[in-house]
Order: C-alpha cells, then structure tokens, then sequence
C-alpha cells in the first residue's frame, strides 16, 4: 500500500511539474522579457558557482590524466592521452559533471531563495497586487540558469584541461603547444554539438526545478529545508535521464 501511495505522489508531482513548466513557458512568451533581471540573476548565479566548478574540474582532469597514464603506458600509447582526455572531458564527463555541481549549488540556492518567499507569503502578496510571480521570479531565475550553466561547463572544461596538464606534467615534461594540439586533433563537430546542446537543456531543467520545488514547499522552515532537499535530489536524477537521452539521440543520428 505504501508503494502505491508513494507512487500516486510522485506522478503527481509530476503532473504538477508539467503544469507547471508549461505556465512558465506561457508567461515566458507572453510577457516582456525583463533582460536586466536575466543578467542580474545569471551574474549572482555564475559568481556563487564558478570556484567550485573550476576547482572541482580541475580536479577531474588532473585525476583522470594521472589514473589513464599507466594503462596506455603498457600499451606504449601515452600519446593519445591529451586527446583522449580532452574527449572524454569536452563530451561527457565536463558537462555532467558541472551540471551535477549546478544541481547541488545553483538548484539548492533558487530552491531555498523561492522557498522563502512562499513561506514568508511575499508570493501571495504578489498574487495580491496582480503581479505575476512567475514572470518576476520563476522565468528569470529559469533562463539565467539556462545561459549560466553552459557558460560554467565551458570554463569547466577549460579547467579539466588544464588539470590534464598538469598531470602530464607531474610524470614528464611536455610543451604546452604540442599538448594542445594532441589534445583537440580529433575532436570533431559531432563532438561538439550534443555537448553543448545538452548543457542548455541541463540549464533550463535544473532553474525549472528550483523554483518548482520553491513554489511547492510547505509552510514553516522545515518546508524550506525540504525544498531545498527536493530541488537537488530531483535535479541531479533529472541531469542522467537528460544525459541518457542525449547520448542514445547522438548515437542514433551520428552513429557513434
């Protein structure tokens, strides 16, 4: 019984996340874009996320060269390490991997902020005035963290390999010119575009569910707490089903 309760709510749930995606997506069309409170939003973003990304990429680069090197190194291909790490890096691991920090730091703040505007009634006090909130609080933090995100995962990736040299550099001497051309000789555009395609979609998903998450909370500040819990655990699931989705998409129109 309590496996089919538990279900019942998270279909509904997610019957109200579609509700409301498609209310933000109305207001989004039908309303005047305030671009000042996008790049407000977007720079308050970025700047809270931006050290943790780089140093967490960072990290990820430098471990995934120093990790790969023994193994090619059996195999006297040590070579192709900056290209296969500039790969792995630029398609899959740099933008989930900052997604999944964006999640976390981006998706728990926009839950928690919202959150307390629903439990501190300002949101009703919109509703009130004939405001509506999600024109001046939901679309705003959506689409500033559908332009951050990428932004972040290309510093991100910048990072990583960086990383990637310095791990390079830890073992043997390698001119950094020699290394940047191993390292994008065989990255082609079909490498590019699902990476960067996916990053905005990470975006748009992981503002939609912080301020789903905000608008639904509960009363008091336990219901902020649980926001903010919701937002990041709903948001990192949601990053590998997106991730999932686009690596089987990419196979199937590239075949690779």
């Amino acid at each position: 019984m309590s496996i089919l309760k538990g279900l019942s709510d998270r279909m509904e749930r997610l019957g109200s996340l579609v509700q409301f995606a498609f209310k933000a997506a109305r207001t989004l069309v039908s309303s005047r874009p305030d671009l000042r409170e996008w790049i407000r939003q977007g720079y308050l973003l970025g700047n809270r996320s931006l050290g943790l990304v780089a140093v967490t990429a960072f990290i990820v680069g430098l471990v995934l060269t120093v990790q790969s090197r023994p193994t090619l190194a059996m195999f006297g291909a040590e070579g192709w390490l900056p290209s296969m790490v500039a790969i792995s890096i630029i398609k899959e691991i740099g933008p989930v991997i900052t997604a999944l920090v964006c999640a976390g730091k981006i998706g728990s703040g926009i839950g928690a902020e919202v959150a307390s505007m629903k439990v501190s009634e300002q949101i009703d006090a919109m509703d009130v005035s004939g405001i509506n909130p999600h024109a001046y609080i939901v679309v705003p933090r959506m689409m500033a963290a559908t332009l951050v995100v990428p932004v972040l995962v290309l510093l991100g990736d910048a990072a990583s390999i960086v990383g990637s040299y310095v791990g390079m550099v830890m073992t043997a001497p390698i001119d950094p010119s020699l290394f940047i051309t191993q390292a994008f000789e065989n990255l082609e555009f079909s490498d590019l575009l699902p990476a960067v395609a996916k990053t905005v979609v990470f975006g748009l998903y992981i503002g939609l569910i912080g301020t789903h998450c905000g608008f639904e909370s509960e009363p008091g500040p336990s219901g902020v707490a649980k926001a903010t819990n919701r937002s990041v655990v709903t948001g990192i699931f949601g990053v590998f089903l997106i991730d999932l989705f686009f690596v089987n998409l990419t196979n199937l129109i590239f075949g690779s």
